[in-house]
């Protein structure tokens, strides 16, 4: 076995540990009530669980699917389809979903360039489409006849016109480079503190920089090829969610959504195909009890990017 760098923090699961964790694994065999299945991670297939889970469920649904190219999961490959092909298979996934969902619920659909237009497709048939958002993803090998792939999207749907959205929950708290004061000497729109650093909370764009996706030197980090980072899920979840709702990510991979729901006092069901998958999921939920912090997050705002812990204060 090859000697991990001390400063390699990826978590790893050993056979006797999956072994151990796949026993707490979900797999419904009949229709169940909601506090059966909340709070646990479901192995099993995504249509065959969405049709036995309870309807008009689900406040937050977080949908993080394969993406329409050819990628491996463990021991499982996702391969490229025509247009049509993936337009079915995600048409049939969006079918299974819409029954779990409440009349107010919010959906958040991760794509990217290619997979997009396919996604837009199958949505505008069912959902009422509130924005796109696009995430700098800075990872990955450039291109030499092309420019790199730096970015994703999130699609921002809702039921109905009726939904949560709370604001003030996902502000960013920024660096302030020109410190204006007014006559009287008081900060003009900004804050300063103890320490003399000057920040000011903006409204969040629908153009997100600020994340970091998670390498093996960040505690959150899995062997996931695809994995989001917390602080990405963190914002789908304050801002659409209220403590004690419920959050369902149905390709929940290895746990980011569940995780993240924990931390900020919400219910989750994630389901997942991959058993390994599952069982990281529950390892770090695990973890998630004692190390309740979010990387970028803290004070109730969304720090910028790689802001020094001496700046937050």
């Amino acid at each position: 076995m090859v000697e991990r760098s001390p400063r390699n923090k990826t978590m790893q699961l050993t056979a006797t540990e999956i072994t151990a964790l796949s026993e707490r694994l979900v797999k419904l065999e009949h229709t169940v009530a909601l506090q059966d299945v909340q709070n646990t991670i479901i192995n099993q297939d995504l249509i065959e669980a969405c049709s036995l889970l309870p309807p008009a469920s689900v406040d937050l649904l977080i949908m993080d699917p394969p993406y329409n190219l050819t990628k491996t999961y463990n021991k499982n490959v996702f391969k490229s389809r025509t247009y049509l092909q993936y337009l079915e298979c995600f048409d049939s996934w969006i079918q299974a979903l819409i029954p779990l969902l409440k009349p107010t619920a919010s959906i958040y659909i991760c794509s990217e360039w290619r997979s997009s237009p396919i996604v837009f497709d199958v949505i505008k048939n069912y959902f009422h489409i509130q924005n796109r958002i696009v995430w700098q993803r800075d990872k990955g090998r450039g291109a030499k006849s092309n420019w790199k792939n730096n970015s994703e999207d999130i699609w921002f749907c809702t039921m109905g016109k009726d939904y949560y959205f709370n604001v003030d929950a996902v502000k960013h708290r920024r660096k302030v480079i020109a410190p204006y004061r007014n006559k009287a000497g008081k900060p003009k729109d900004w804050q300063e503190s103890e320490n003399g650093a000057k920040y000011r909370l903006t409204y969040p764009a629908n153009i997100w920089t600020d994340l970091t996706v998670p390498f093996w030197s960040m505690p959150e980090n899995t062997p996931h090829p695809t994995q989001k980072p917390e602080k990405l899920i963190a914002k789908l979840v304050l801002a659409s969610s209220k403590e004690g709702d419920l959050v369902l990510d149905p390709f929940v991979g290895s746990g980011t959504t569940a995780v993240v729901a924990q931390k900020l006092k919400r219910h989750f069901i994630g389901i997942d195909l991959d058993q390994e998958y599952c069982c990281y999921a529950l390892k770090r939920l695990e973890t998630a009890e004692s190390e309740t912090q979010i990387q970028g997050y803290s004070d109730g705002a969304f720090w910028e990017r790689n802001v020094a812990p001496r700046d937050k204060k």
